[in-house]
């Protein structure tokens, strides 16, 4: 009876613990379609919004961008494709122009979830790391410069523009993520369902071309 009983806590326990999380992504992910917040800054507001204690379990990046897909479904349908697509088209723009660094697109705007408030994420893959910097100074671009969180846990990195997007009525961060050019052999790892993370200029167009 000890055993079973135990079981059964057990069991109650993991059911409680997949529900919060449940709570929690879609808390969070209510805020990354509103807010334009990143998966962690959202995950960690959504915690304090529900009154959770400040160790309760999070849910993994994956649940919360399920999450968000299902509400852009919900409350968005009629515009975020139409977003999507001039962020896209954005980003096929930089990556013409950055084609000599092997970019790929990652984020949002990648997966499907951006909207209008989202930022562009590209990752350049330079023998030289200041290759890239010295492209936006040849041209005259203005950049921010700061270091963030690689795809694989390392410090790199990011060449900010703010730049006018076609389409929509706001100005876009196009975020320039500088690696080293041995990174590219990781970089098109999939997810568990699948899915990759990023994609070069023509694996975009044949996405841009799908949603036409």
């Amino acid at each position: 009876m000890n055993f079973e009983r135990a079981a059964l806590c057990g069991l109650t326990i993991m059911l409680h613990m997949n529900t919060v999380q449940e709570e929690i992504a879609a808390t969070a992910a209510r805020m990354v379609v509103e807010e334009g917040l990143e998966y962690g800054p959202a995950k960690r507001r959504a915690v304090k919004l529900l009154g959770l204690n400040a160790r309760a379990q999070l849910p993994n990046n994956d649940q919360v961008e399920d999450a968000v897909r299902e509400y852009l479904a919900l409350f968005c349908a009629d515009t975020q494709p139409a977003e999507l697509q001039a962020l896209r088209g954005l980003a096929a723009v930089w990556m013409e122009r950055m084609a000599a660094f092997k970019p790929h697109l990652g984020g949002a705007v990648w997966r499907g979830t951006a909207t209008g408030l989202s930022d562009l994420y590209l990752q350049l893959f330079c023998d030289d790391s200041k290759s890239a910097e010295i492209s936006l100074i040849d041209h005259n671009v203005r950049y921010d410069v700061s270091t963030v969180q690689g795809f694989q846990g390392e410090a790199v990195d990011a060449l900010s523009v703010l730049c006018a997007c076609p389409g929509l009525s706001q100005k876009v961060w196009v975020h320039l993520m500088v690696y080293d050019l041995d990174d590219l052999r990781g970089a098109l790892k999939p997810d568990g369902q699948g899915r990759t993370y990023r994609g070069d200029l023509a694996a975009l167009n044949k996405l841009m071309k799908e949603f036409e």
